[in-house]
């Protein structure tokens, strides 16, 4: 079989000091159809130094500050490949991670994305945190049935970031482009999007690296619940517009950001106009549901303390 084209892209803001690893790792890898795109996010470190180094090996797509969605869109739109692979500038790729993915994939026609676990990397103790044991098989997933009934808990086979998602072309095309307000751990859309469209597989294999570190946009901040809170309804909010078959799904993570934000009075601006909308659109058995469970929640945390 023909050998398809894979773009890496990667995007960048502000990791300047990591960014050269990342692509690097791209470079590096042992299948040798790939083309590797860097946007960047509006930077204002030394990574345009770090780019020019790379000018004629990797494709650079400059943006004004726009966030992770604005980035995944553009470099989609400079891409080629007939699969697309993410990642984080501050992670890296392990060199067969592209041969393993199209191996996946490549002889599975209806399959439209390849997810995979990452390791994770302390940067403070300069060593591999260990990942607990899942015991999760590699194989082909289909959560089609699943996301429409809203079960996904339990049924998620890997927890997954960015550096681990990948992706045919052609459901991509149905992916992108996303809406530009989520603008960090904007991969939650992406990935919960393609469960609900698409089988796919999961490889059970350390094929990227993720840093942890004190600028991680998401990852090392402090106020990650109201933030995880915030994300769950933007996201709910756009996966139930943009794919109403996905409505269970969208409830349910609807109710989650509630139960995280502490209630509708601790939602913050501007995204109060997203959650007024979808309760508005509501019907009052939908909103029932919604309350039971954002409920639900809250005495559950009474109960444990």
């Amino acid at each position: 079989m023909t050998q398809p084209l894979v773009s890496i892209l990667i995007n960048n803001y502000n990791y300047g000091d990591y960014l050269a690893a990342a692509i690097d790792s791209a470079l590096a890898q042992t299948y040798g159809r790939t083309e590797v795109i860097v946007v960047d996010d509006g930077s204002t470190d030394h990574s345009d130094r770090v780019l020019a180094q790379y000018a004629d090996r990797v494709q650079v797509v400059k943006q004004p500050n726009g966030g992770q969605a604005a980035a995944f869109n553009r470099g989609f739109a400079a891409s080629r490949g007939a699969i697309i692979c993410f990642l984080d500038a501050d992670d890296w790729f392990a060199p067969d991670k592209v041969a393993q993915v199209v191996a996946a994939l490549q002889p599975n026609p209806d399959l439209g994305w390849c997810f995979h676990p990452v390791t994770l990397w302390e940067v403070q103790t300069d060593c591999h945190r260990p990942s607990p044991p899942t015991g999760t098989v590699a194989g082909i997933y289909d959560l089609r049935s699943v996301m429409r009934q809203g079960k996904l808990t339990g049924h998620m086979p890997i927890a997954l970031v960015t550096s681990g998602l990948c992706f045919r072309r052609s459901l991509m095309q149905q992916l992108l482009p996303m809406p530009e307000v989520i603008r960090i751990t904007s991969d939650d859309y992406l990935k919960y999007a393609a469960l609900g469209l698409s089988a796919g597989y999961v490889l059970m294999a350390d094929l990227a690296t993720q840093r942890l570190h004190g600028n991680n946009a998401y990852t090392a901040r402090t106020d990650r619940r109201p933030l995880r809170g915030q994300i769950h309804l933007l996201t709910a909010y756009w996966l139930h517009r943009n794919f109403p078959r996905m409505l269970c799904f969208s409830d349910k993570l609807f109710a989650v950001g509630l139960y995280l934000c502490r209630g509708f009075r601790q939602v913050q601006p501007p995204d109060r106009g997203f959650v007024r909308d979808y309760w508005q659109d509501l019907s009052w058995p939908r909103r029932g549901r919604i309350l039971l469970r954002f409920y639900y929640y809250r005495c559950r945390d009474l109960i444990t303390g």
